[in-house]
């Protein structure tokens, strides 16, 4: 049944206009003034209200297996919570794992969890080990739909490549026209500092801050970026939480390096004196909250458009995985940052945030006045649909791409946090924060699975996307 959306105010990366816009089936049919309504068509009035492509979160993780516990959201829960939050779209994570054939086995066993998803999802791949026989194999990833490899300066001995195997994969990635994603700290550093506390009985949670140096992002942020343009490899740097990395992506950008990142929400709000709270395990993750002036620097480089994208690395954890919380009407527990109660190397890394990313960010940054309302839409929509290899289909209010929309009521008050989110945990990093401007209406492939507090949607409902190569934006 066709779907016209009328006297809207459609948002896009370059535009606000005021128009109607007609669904059929999956896809965006028209866009116009006054277009009239087809027989047995569902019509919206949308007067006051603004339209927006669905969001598309780059950087996620779901039932991820970590420190002897899971992260709380699966692929169902979390797709949930994100279409609340406004997303549509969502990319995790697939384990490279060891024998032949790794990248397909984590593939497999990625694409079997994700059976239950929601919405609309793909994959990257961890690249955790590097060698000829890897390096062959890697092609194949890009007929499975997969063009993005994630590489690792820090986790020694665990999920981190050298040097030389980071230079190597990028040139196979650029052979093939993929695009290289790296998390940029020191591991050689952390893992001399974190012993070091440790023996001297720094076991609280400010010390996971202290032992992961901003100094090591900075200098791994230029590194990579040094490798991209040897090898004329793009490298996308993943969740930017220091200042300095801001600076050294501007400096390598000027010069045409093909590098590009990402931040996210947590890093624009918190700092460490967060962490330095009794409950300061909540804001737990890796790499860590910085200072209010890295705060600042972030959020001149979304401004500036040196970084690209704002993804969540949304990887939540219970913050007492003792206690049981209701969620879809059956109480849950699962153990949580409870397990590093005395030893902030135990407590598990990451942080909810998938469905807070829209709301907050509409708020506290378009309303706010430091982003305009088109560069929220590039951010966390458009932006990534371009450099993953998903526009026009995804992030585009355009006939012909996917009626992935969002129907914003601009006046409407909500006091935020545990009551309203769909995410499974048992805390939120914004409570009681004050937003004005919430999604009212979310639509995936032209079904409208949000409507208010209603969920329509259910599990199984989303689809798998194979990607192409993407831009260097």
């Amino acid at each position: 049944m066709p779907i016209l959306i009328k006297n809207g105010t459609l948002i896009t990366a370059s535009e606000t206009y005021q128009a109607d816009l007609l669904i059929q089936g999956e896809k965006i049919h028209l866009i116009g003034d006054s277009l009239p309504a087809p027989a047995g068509c569902t019509v919206i009035d949308a007067t006051g209200k603004f339209l927006t492509p669905g969001g598309i979160d780059p950087h996620c993780h779901f039932d991820l297996p970590m420190f002897g516990t899971v992260s709380s959201d699966d692929h169902y829960t979390g797709h949930k919570a994100a279409a609340f939050g406004g997303t549509t779209t969502v990319m995790d994570f697939a384990p490279q794992h060891t024998g032949p054939d790794g990248f397909k086995s984590g593939m497999e066993e990625w694409l079997k969890k994700a059976q239950k998803a929601a919405i609309d999802y793909s994959f990257h791949m961890n690249l955790t080990r590097f060698d000829d026989t890897v390096a062959a194999e890697i092609p194949a990833l890009v007929e499975m739909g997969v063009t993005t490899l994630k590489v690792f300066t820090a986790y020694n001995g665990r999920l981190r490549l050298d040097d030389g195997g980071i230079f190597r994969a990028l040139r196979v990635a650029k052979e093939h026209g993929m695009l290289v994603m790296a998390h940029c700290e020191n591991g050689d550093v952390i893992e001399t500092l974190i012993p070091e506390a440790l023996a001297a009985g720094h076991t609280t949670p400010e010390w996971h801050a202290r032992t992961r140096p901003a100094w090591g992002a900075v200098e791994s942020t230029l590194r990579l970026a040094a490798m991209a343009q040897e090898t004329k490899a793009p490298v996308y740097i993943v969740h930017m939480n220091v200042g300095g990395e801001a600076d050294m992506l501007k400096y390598a950008r000027e010069r045409g390096v093909p590098v590009m990142g990402e931040t996210c929400p947590p890093y624009l709000f918190f700092s460490i004196e967060h962490l330095m709270r009794p409950d300061g395990a909540k804001w737990i993750c890796s790499p860590p909250m910085r200072s209010p002036a890295d705060n600042l620097r972030l959020w001149q480089g979304l401004a500036e458009g040196s970084i690209q994208t704002i993804g969540t690395d949304h990887c939540p954890f219970f913050f007492d995985g003792t206690q049981p919380i209701r969620y879809e009407g059956r109480e849950i527990a699962i153990p949580g940052k409870e397990l590093g109660r005395d030893d902030f190397t135990k407590i598990p890394n990451g942080l909810p945030g998938v469905q807070d990313r829209l709301p907050i960010l509409w708020t506290y940054g378009v309303r706010a006045g430091k982003l305009s309302a088109n560069q929220f839409v590039a951010l966390t929509s458009t932006n990534a649909a371009k450099i993953f290899g998903l526009y026009p289909r995804k992030g585009a209010l355009l006939p012909g791409a996917d009626a992935d929309l969002v129907i914003w009521d601009p006046e409407k008050k909500v006091t935020y946090g545990v009551a309203n989110s769909h995410q499974r945990t048992d805390y939120n990093l914004y409570e009681g924060w004050e937003l004005v401007g919430y999604p009212e209406k979310v639509f995936l492939r032209g079904t409208m699975i949000v409507d208010g507090e209603k969920w329509f949607g259910k599990a199984g409902d989303g689809q798998f996307l194979k990607r192409k190569a993407g831009e260097i934006l």
